[in-house]
């Protein structure tokens, strides 16, 4: 059955001293742009939260109202052993009218380091070819082969760059085995034109830079250091010394005093998703971190130390204000650091 909405108009005095009442008259429905947007809550999103907010918030030409956009962020390491890219998997697989951000390209270009952040006009004009516009709410999402991998490193740099709203979708592999809406094949344009994005102010409180950890790592140890917290997110054998980095030719091991958190450690290894927020917290205290000092996350290149920031962010550990990431990782540490500065340690 269905209801049709009246509205009621008042009543009319008439001249023999009677009321009349009017007879009711359809109300006019919402437009797209006055429907009510349907906001995401939460910074880590499930398959069916993404999935009721693209029901509800179906963009159209006419409608004005922010859109729900979900990004695809798949990386893979360079020395993948099938040779797989993020590309190759997005056309492989998708979400419905998802656009893809490729780490590779979208990066500070004059960096000697693989994925330093790209420059404020940088990232507004990759943005602007991708459609993205300032009001969107983005989902960015990573790839079913890895799980929880690349995808928080692209939130972060969201975040970073001031973008209101901004999600992480936990994650794409449960989103294919729950059934929800997927697409194959070569990418049509779902980009109708380059938006207005305007560029943004960086947010230099979420980054730290090279000099500062040096300091950090030279005072490791003495007394009166401010006890900043270092915490790395590669495989254990990299952190400890005895497994070789993925580049040729970089050494590898850790920076001293800083604490091994192999973002693998952080997810369920079934789903590839992240824990939940207690087990987060288990980890994390087990591994000797303390929330009530500040914490900044590193990994080879800056890419899965996003998984320990949203990791820290998902269990309520530590203060959001004392979480910072360092941009250049293990591969610029390694790069600058001088054997006479015995900044590189190793566990054998």
């Amino acid at each position: 059955m269905v209801f049709q909405a009246y509205t009621r108009l008042p009543s009319i005095k008439l001249s023999n001293g009677l009321f009349s009442s009017c007879t009711p008259v359809p109300s006019r429905p919402a437009s797209m742009a006055q429907r009510r947007h349907v906001s995401l809550e939460s910074y880590i999103v499930t398959p069916k939260e993404l999935a009721d907010a693209l029901t509800k918030n179906v963009p159209t030409k006419i409608s004005t109202a922010p859109r729900v956009v979900p990004i695809c962020a798949s990386w893979f390491l360079p020395n993948d052993p099938e040779g797989r890219t993020g590309h190759s998997v997005f056309k492989q697989q998708r979400i419905p009218s998802a656009r893809f951000f490729d780490l590779d390209a979208i990066k500070d270009h004059d960096s000697k380091y693989p994925h330093m952040l790209p420059t404020a006009e940088g990232f507004a004009k990759a943005m602007q070819d991708i459609g993205i516009r300032k009001d969107d709410e983005v989902v960015i999402y990573d790839s079913k082969e890895l799980g929880i991998f690349s995808a928080p490193r692209v939130g972060w740099t969201f975040k970073v760059f001031g973008h209101p709203s901004v999600h992480l979708l936990n994650n794409f592999r449960l989103w294919v085995e729950q059934g929800y809406p997927i697409e194959s094949g070569e990418v049509e344009a779902v980009v109708e034109e380059p938006s207005h994005y305007p560029t943004p102010q960086v947010d230099p409180d979420k980054v730290v830079k090279f000099a500062e950890v040096k300091d950090i790592a030279k005072d490791y140890g003495k007394e009166g250091a401010e006890g900043i917290q270092i915490l790395d997110a590669r495989p254990k054998g990299r952190w400890a010394g005895t497994a070789p980095e993925p580049r040729p030719g970089l050494s590898s091991g850790h920076i001293p005093g800083s604490i091994s958190v192999p973002h693998s450690e952080l997810l369920d290894p079934k789903t590839g998703g992240l824990l939940p927020s207690d087990e987060l917290r288990r980890i994390l205290e087990s591994k000797g971190v303390d929330p009530e000092k500040p914490i900044i996350s590193s990994c080879g290149t800056g890419v899965t130390a996003a998984v320990i920031d949203a990791a820290l962010g998902e269990a309520n550990f530590g203060h959001a204000n004392d979480r910072r990431l360092y941009d250049g990782s293990w591969t610029e540490w390694a790069q600058r650091v001088t054997e006479r500065d015995h900044l590189i340690r190793k566990e054998v």
